[in-house]
């Protein structure tokens, strides 16, 4: 008789640790990697971008019809005032690139409400500052050089300590630089106290003004 020998055939199988629970497990160095923001990151590239780009295309995007033709007879009025052109376009391409940059501040949320606060007044501050400018030259003898200045000094004041925080040293001295400018008391005087009917400064104050309404109407100043 033979005897049949049946034996068992094993399946090798690896051994499987015990299952546990889909935790990831972080370095103390690895932590910080979670403060990264993509509004950051987005803001520094829209920045890259505006410092490459044309002073034109940056008021496309800021800047209406109505506040480019008020841009520009400012620059008629400092280009009349100096025979330094260069002095007069370095005034108005520093206003843009204030205007840009706040905007952009404003666009991406980085005010914050004690900012906001001081946006608001500014404005209000800029928008007294506008009509008391209209009034002196719609006004005969209303002209009161120290009251105007004082008031685009508060508007500076107060602008500087809106962006102080977003800001470098450079943006702030551009600040300067246009509110230094347009409250010279020899500029001042120069331009509102010009007698003569046919000066220039008559024709441009004028188109000025008429400028400083319509933003006014519109609710943009």
């Amino acid at each position: 008789m033979v005897e049949v020998v049946k034996t068992k055939h094993f399946s090798k199988q690896t051994m499987k640790p015990p299952r546990q629970k889909n935790k990831m497990m972080l370095k103390s160095d690895d932590v910080g990697d979670f403060n990264f923001k993509a509004k950051d990151v987005a803001i520094r590239a829209q920045k890259k971008l505006l410092s490459r780009m044309s002073n034109k295309s940056m008021a496309k995007m800021f800047i209406d019809d109505n506040a480019s033709n008020l841009l520009d007879n400012f620059y008629r009025l400092a280009r009349t005032y100096s025979p330094n052109k260069k002095e007069a376009e370095k005034i108005i391409k520093n206003i843009i690139k204030i205007v840009v940059k706040i905007g952009l501040l404003y666009r991406n949320d980085q005010l914050s409400a004690a900012e906001i606060a001081l946006a608001e007044k500014f404005q209000k501050k800029f928008h007294r500052a506008a009509v008391t400018f209209s009034s002196f030259v719609e006004v005969e003898f209303s002209y009161e050089r120290d009251f105007l200045a004082g008031m685009l000094k508060e508007c500076q004041g107060l602008l500087r300590e809106l962006v102080a925080r977003h800001l470098t040293d450079k943006s702030l001295s551009r600040i300067d630089h246009v509110f230094n400018y347009f409250t010279n008391p020899t500029f001042l005087d120069t331009v509102f106290l010009s007698k003569d009917p046919s000066s220039p400064y008559c024709d441009l104050l004028k188109k000025i003004v008429k400028d400083l309404h319509l933003l006014m109407d519109d609710g943009a100043l």
